[in-house]
């Protein structure tokens, strides 16, 4: 059964895979070398060597940090350089402005960016989605202390005790904005009436935890597992339990960019898929991922904390530890990587169910023109990666609402709970 037909593996058959896999994996990353300059020649040849990738500090960087590490980019005849920023509002900003030629970013934020939500207007485009999975809501103890270990609890506290609750996502109109108000929603708590929503950046979550500024947040690994680890909050769901496979980062850019530089986008896109299927390969391979990026130059924080949930190990803060067959995912046979319209549509629906779109758009149309099929075809035929069958894709949400990519503006409007 392909990835794009299976929905996990336990732990036990993925470590047993990892002995196969593992050996065949570090024969194929040790010929990279040779096989240097794929595009070197003719009109294939990338129009820019040297490509600045911005990224934020986040286990979800990954794939674009070992695309340059493991040398993924000279096989492709580009040089990748990563550069690491303090936070989305400047990951836009860069890439509006040329600063970086492509970043690391939130799918929403792209869009945003496209509308001329949150920001200035710019036609972008997503070459690929980087990674499925992998984020969370985290809780401050002090919730606990009252009586709160989920959404439920969440919303009988807040209506027994209305006050000031403070929630903190990223950006926005990104990822994270929309778990988090989905979540709330799916608890009959209304994000934009019954609690306060701040903006932080991903890095700075922890500390504003710790010093009392939020009850909660959204964002990526490792810093949900961070608060964890040190004491000051517990996970109360995992973004994979919102959503089962959601896109989540992705490769985003420019459509100048794109435009000038069609084989470079290719080549940077082959180069990242390499990667994030070398990632996804092995569990040694994923050790090795977690020990380069914890360094100060990536993430900057200790790589047991990154390395876990990495590894599917989950623990929630309150005394619960499992395995989770859906962790963040870099590949799963390509399954990750497609730019699926109908992923890209559903961000366009949650931005008009919470007023940040003030009416309803050509959901596909716009999905058309950011998500960049025709570059990810060509990129993927190049790294030898399998295509779907479709451009769309169908999931159950936490609220057993179905998203199929169909009848978005209907879809968009047929929430309870919204602005």
């Amino acid at each position: 059964m392909s990835a794009f037909e299976d929905k996990g593996m336990s732990r036990r058959e993925f470590v047993r895979r990892t002995m196969a896999f593992s050996g065949a994996a570090m024969m194929g990353s040790a010929g990279l070398g040779v096989s240097s300059g794929v595009w070197a020649a003719g009109s294939d040849a990338p129009e820019k060597k040297d490509i600045r990738v911005g990224f934020i500090p986040l286990t979800d960087c990954s794939s674009v940090v070992m695309a340059a590490v493991q040398k993924f980019d000279e096989k492709y005849g580009i040089k990748i350089i990563p550069s690491k920023e303090a936070s989305w509002a400047a990951v836009r900003d860069k890439l509006v402005s040329g600063e970086l030629d492509a970043a690391h970013v939130l799918y929403g934020l792209v869009y945003g960016v496209h509308l001329g939500i949150g920001g200035p207007k710019k036609d972008m485009a997503v070459l690929m989605s980087l990674n499925n999975n992998g984020q969370a809501i985290t809780l401050a103890n002090k919730l606990r202390e009252q009586g709160v270990t989920d959404g439920a609890g969440l919303r009988k506290l807040i209506t027994a005790k209305p006050g000031e609750y403070t929630f903190a996502q990223t950006f926005p109109t990104g990822t994270h904005a929309m778990w988090l108000y989905y979540w709330l929603a799916a608890h009959d708590i209304n994000p934009m009436k019954d609690v306060k929503v701040i903006t932080v950046p991903p890095p700075q979550m922890v500390a504003n935890m710790r010093v009392g500024n939020m009850d909660g947040f959204c964002v990526g690994e490792p810093w949900n597992n961070r608060a964890i680890m040190d004491k000051i909050g517990f996970t109360a769901v995992t973004t994979q339990d919102i959503w089962t496979d959601h896109p989540e980062k992705v490769l985003g850019t420019t459509a100048d960019w794109v435009a000038k530089h069609p084989n470079a986008a290719r080549a940077l896109t082959a180069a990242i898929l390499e990667a994030g299927r070398w990632i996804d390969a092995s569990l040694p391979n994923r050790r090795t991922t977690a020990e380069t990026v914890a360094q100060k130059s990536y993430i900057n924080t200790d790589m047991d904390v990154i390395l876990e949930r990495m590894l599917g190990r989950y623990s929630n803060g309150l005394g619960r530890s499992w395995d989770d067959a859906n962790y963040m995912k870099f590949y799963n046979d390509g399954a990750v990587n497609f730019p699926y319209l109908s992923d890209g549509m559903w961000f366009l629906t949650q931005h008009r169910r919470w007023g940040l779109l003030d009416r309803n758009v050509d959901y596909l149309a716009v999905a058309k023109q950011i998500n960049r099929i025709d570059i990810y075809r060509q990129a993927a035929t190049a790294a030898k990666v399998p295509l779907p069958k479709s451009e769309m894709r169908s999931h159950k949400l936490i609220d057993g609402v179905v998203w199929d990519g169909k009848e978005p503006a209907k879809y968009a409007g047929s929430f309870k709970v919204r602005a």
